[in-house]
């Protein structure tokens, strides 16, 4: 009677609910808890094996599926028909007692099963643990204001709390005895219409529910499939919506720390501080094998399969130059991304940011790269390994370090160097052999996958694929254009291309037109994969489509080998700081660790105090050296020019007009312009010697080198003052109209420098006859040297023509033609051969001997003089006009030398130095120039430890930093 009663309620139960009703669980039942799947129907197959099950494929998405209504009953025979109608209350009763019992065994199943799919949410959300410092710092001093244990105590007890709840030890003994009683049930109800239902009737029907439950098998994976796609369709809008959320939340607070709201320390970002190791690494070449395996997004990939608008789409802007079809990447582009409140950009070696929100500052940008790359590249070469460093800054960003290279080719085409393919295969392998490179491959999908020339490349640098990622772009045209999809499919699998990758994505960045916004680009990649069959027939998983989840993708693998490997690199820095700190120690001990640039300004301080001890030199050591200097340089002409030609004159008239004369000419054209020589040649002279002055224990020859390039440019570049030539042609020439002697002291200078000037030159003339003739009777006995036949002719030349000399004192300066014959015929008499021409030489120089030594006794007899000049030589027969002539030039060069003196100490040392100045300026901003300059093994190994303690301090720092954002 009970079962009969069961069963009814049962019944009775089913009819509570409409016949379609339904409610699906995105859950499958597996994965539900036991005591809600025990709930899931009384009629289950485990509890009636002989019982075919009835809507299987519903089961799966309903716990309240409705039940095949019961053949009805005949009613023959009054008894049992008086008996179902005499406890027809004890029915009732048992039917409101089991709808309670399922009910309350449904709340408690349902309620737990809420209970794990929210812990499974709560799972699936972000760690938010890293965003607490969002949080205001006021918040977290509520405590400070607030009193929590006021608070506290006006809370009710847990007690009075635990009063309120349901005794769940009620309700588990009543669910255990809500389930012993269906079991029960449904095996007595089993039994009891196991004899009405014929064996043809169950043989049709186990029939037709295979076939109901192979079409319902299939309908239920497309259903889970497109629900499973619906799923996370809607979850990457969730996530977007949130991140959306979240760039403003961090842009407002980032925003708000500047006005003071949120006031903590300002520091730099994590990868801020590991860019900047990176920069110092690209400069550093060491000889002590400490290569920089650290690690960093190498992207590569063939001439126009999309790098650059990949790289476009993770920093979120069109930054890099256009172009179609041709080469746009010339030099390596290295791009650190990293997260701020505005989206800007901004070069390595610039302070000026690029906003990039506006369209004109967007185009500057990518014009300023296009700049630096053609600038990069050297002349007769299309591709330069220089690197060019790059920072993107913007809510949302990704944070890692990216490098984006030249792009691999096939064939050198016109207007390429030579050599083009192999130096972008050589600045890919320099990039990728670093054994923590994170090598991002980009495949242009719309191609044929046999013209393929990158895979083979990143095969070879990675062959087991640990650290490559595959990227798959444009994969809508590669949609359009291929007969079988499947083949993308092969692609995102692996099984295509000779390689192995860590992961393959298929990316869209755009429709290929060069004015598309990264807004437009990704709602057009969002709608191609929600509508792609790609992703609907399951070639495609979810993860693996759009640049959002490749980005994610790469930013975690680039932090994950950063943490792997920088302490690695730390440890191999600070060995390699030992062994140059021993070096140092060793060889150079009582030498302090300058660098080049340190010694560049040690230098620089030098030559600058050197130059302006050239202001500290004396008047009258400046004048003396002119003076002098500029004798040397006009004695001959003087001598040879002026005074031998006007001492030929038969008389003081003839004589004075000859000398001003030829005073006049030589003013005008040549004596300023050799004055100006002397004068920068003098101060050349002197900056020399003062640079090259021994400074003691101080003086380091390290600077040589230096100091005469800077000296060298120096002069190169100074110009004398172009006016000061026509100021001193005039002075020159009324310092030599004057021809007054004022008083006897100069008469004796003037007297003296005539003597001293032609001692000099007769000294001079001996020597040049001492060499025609050779050696004399006493050198060739005491020295044993003989004459040369030259120089016996020249002997025998000499004699003869001294014998001339003799009998004609008052000889004029040139031989008459029949003077030469005469002397041949008597030198060919004593069997010597002689040319005309060598007795012309040979009497030219003894003729001016003959000249000096006369002019030398006039001087002499001149030293008296003085009283004969005062009254212009009347009624004397000396007549001393050469020492005038001797005066006039002596007071042309004292008066000269003191207005070249005023030139160089007024204007020009201070021309000097500041040209100094500009050449050392020049020279500090030149690199290559001081590293010509500064040479050494000394330098090499202060630079060389310079620039490892400077890589182990910042990793050390951002090593301290990465630990503390674990």
């Amino acid at each position: 009677m009970l079962r009969a009663g069961s069963v009814v309620t049962c019944i009775a139960c089913k009819g509570l609910l409409p016949s379609r009703m339904g409610v699906k669980f995105r859950v499958p039942l597996q994965k539900l808890h036991p005591l809600s799947r025990a709930i899931h129907h009384r009629y289950s197959a485990n509890n009636n094996p002989q019982r075919p099950p009835h809507c299987s494929a519903a089961r799966h998405y309903t716990s309240l599926s409705r039940l095949p209504m019961r053949p009805p009953k005949s009613r023959s025979g009054g008894h049992g028909y008086q008996q179902h109608r005499t406890f027809w209350v004890a029915r009732l009763a048992a039917r409101l007692l089991k709808l309670r019992y399922i009910l309350l065994g449904s709340a408690v199943g349902g309620g737990y099963t809420a209970k794990k799919t929210y812990d499974e949410w709560k799972e699936m959300l972000p760690d938010m643990s890293e965003y607490t410092w969002i949080v205001p710092d006021f918040i977290w001093e509520l405590s400070e204001n607030i009193d929590l244990d006021k608070l506290a105590s006006a809370l009710p007890e847990l007690e009075e709390i635990a009063k309120l709840l349901p005794d769940m030890e009620k309700i588990g003994e009543n669910f255990t005895f809500l389930k012993s009683l269906l079991s029960s049930e449904t095996t007595g109800d089993s039994a009891l219409r196991a004899p009405d239902v014929p064996p043809a009737s169950a043989a049709m029907a186990d029939s037709g529910d295979k076939q109901f439950k192979k079409s319902s098998d299939k309908e239920k994976v497309d259903q889970l499939q497109e629900e499973l796609l619906r799923t996370q369709l809607k979850y990457q809008r969730m996530l977007e919506r949130l991140e959306k959320e979240n760039k403003e939340l961090r842009k407002v607070v980032l925003q708000k720390d500047d006005k003071g709201i949120h006031q903590r320390k300002v520091k730099k970002s994590l990868i801020d501080m590991y860019s900047e190791v990176l920069d110092i690494l690209s400069d550093y070449d060491s000889n002590y094998n400490t290569q920089d395996h650290l690690p960093r997004v190498v992207v590569v990939g063939d001439q126009s399969a999309g790098k650059t608008s990949v790289l476009e789409m993770i920093a979120q802007a069109r930054i890099f130059p256009r172009g179609s079809g041709e080469m746009m990447t010339r030099s390596p582009v290295k791009v650190t991304l990293s997260e701020g409140p505005h989206h800007v950009a901004m070069f390595k070696d610039s302070s000026r940011e690029f906003d990039l929100g506006k369209e004109e500052d967007l185009a500057a940008l990518r014009h300023e790269i296009e700049l630096r790359m053609r600038k990069s590249v050297k002349e007769g070469q299309t591709v330069s390994p220089e690197t060019i460093s790059l920072s993107v800054k913007g809510p949302g960003i990704q944070r890692m370090v990216l490098v984006d290279l030249p792009g691999v080719i096939s064939t050198v085409t016109t207007g390429m160097a030579a050599d083009t393919k192999e130096t972008i295969f050589s600045i890919s392998k320099a990039y990728m052999q670093n054994p923590n490179a994170i090598i991002l491959c980009i495949q242009d999908g719309s191609v044929d996958a046999e013209r393929s020339i990158v895979t083979d490349l990143v095969s070879q640098m990675d062959p087991q694929g640990k650290r490559t990622i595959f990227v798959l772009t444009k994969v809508d045209l590669a949609e359009k254009n291929l007969a079988s999809p499947s083949r993308i499919q092969q692609i995102v699998e692996g099984k295509l291309f000779p390689m192995k990758a860590l992961g393959y994505f298929a990316v869209v960045t755009g429709k290929g037109s060069p004015n598309e916004s990264i807004d437009s680009i990704k709602d057009y990649e969002e709608d191609f994969f929600q509508n792609s069959r790609l992703l609907k027939d399951g070639m495609l998983k979810a993860h693996q489509v759009t640049t959002k989840n490749l980005s994610l993708a790469v930013s975690d693998c680039f932090w994950k080998m950063v943490r792997e490997s920088v302490e690695q690199q730390a440890d191999a820095f600070k060995a390699s700081r030992f062994n140059l700190e021993t070096e140092w120690k060793n060889n150079y001990p009582r030498l302090r660790e300058l660098d080049r640039n340190e010694l560049y300004e040690k230098a620089k301080n030098e030559i600058l105090d050197e130059v302006i001890s050239l202001s500290q030199v004396t008047p009258k050591h400046w004048e003396s050296i002119l003076q002098k200097k500029l004798w040397e340089r006009v004695s001959t002409h003087v001598i040879e020019n002026i005074y031998l030609p006007a001492a030929q004159t038969m008389n003081s008239g003839t004589f004075n007009t000859t000398v001003d004369i030829k005073l006049k000419q030589w003013t005008d054209k040549q004596l300023p312009h050799k004055a100006l020589e002397v004068a920068w040649e003098t101060l050349q002279e002197e900056f020399a010697r003062f640079m090259a002055e021994y400074k003691g224990k101080d003086q380091d020859d390290i600077f040589d080198k230096l100091k005469e390039a800077v000296k060298d440019e120096s002069i190169k570049r100074h110009k004398w003052n172009e006016r000061a030539m026509d100021s001193l042609r005039v002075i020159q020439h009324n310092a030599l109209e004057d021809r007054s002697i004022t008083d006897k002291p100069q008469w004796d200078a003037a007297i003296q420098f005539m003597e001293e000037t032609l001692q000099s030159r007769l000294k001079d003339t001996e020597s040049v006859i001492a060499d025609m003739v050779g050696p004399d009777w006493k050198q060739r006995w005491m020295s044993w040297k003989n004459r040369t036949p030259e120089q016996h002719t020249r002997n025998e030349t000499k004699n003869e023509l001294e014998r001339l000399l003799k009998l004609h004192e008052d000889h004029t300066a040139y031989l008459a033609n029949d003077e030469v014959t005469t002397v041949r015929k008597n030198l060919e008499a004593r069997g010597v051969e002689v040319d005309p021409v060598l007795i012309k030489d040979t009497w030219h120089q003894l003729f001016r001997r003959h000249f000096l030594q006369k002019a030398l006794l006039h001087c002499n007899l001149c030293r008296r003089g003085f009283y004969y000049y005062q009254r212009h030589f009347v009624d004397s027969e000396l007549e001393c006009n050469d020492v005038v002539l001797f005066w006039r030039i002596q007071r042309m060069l004292g008066i000269t030398a003191n207005t070249l003196r005023q030139q160089l100490t007024n204007t020009e040392v201070r021309r000097l130095e500041k040209n100094v100045k500009e050449v050392l300026e020049d020279f500090g901003e030149d690199n290559e120039k001081k590293v010509q300059l500064i040479t050494g093994r000394r330098v090499q190994l202060a630079e060389d430890l310079k620039k490892v303690r400077e890589i182990q301090e910042k990793l050390e720092a951002f090593i301290e930093a990465l630990h503390k954002e674990k």
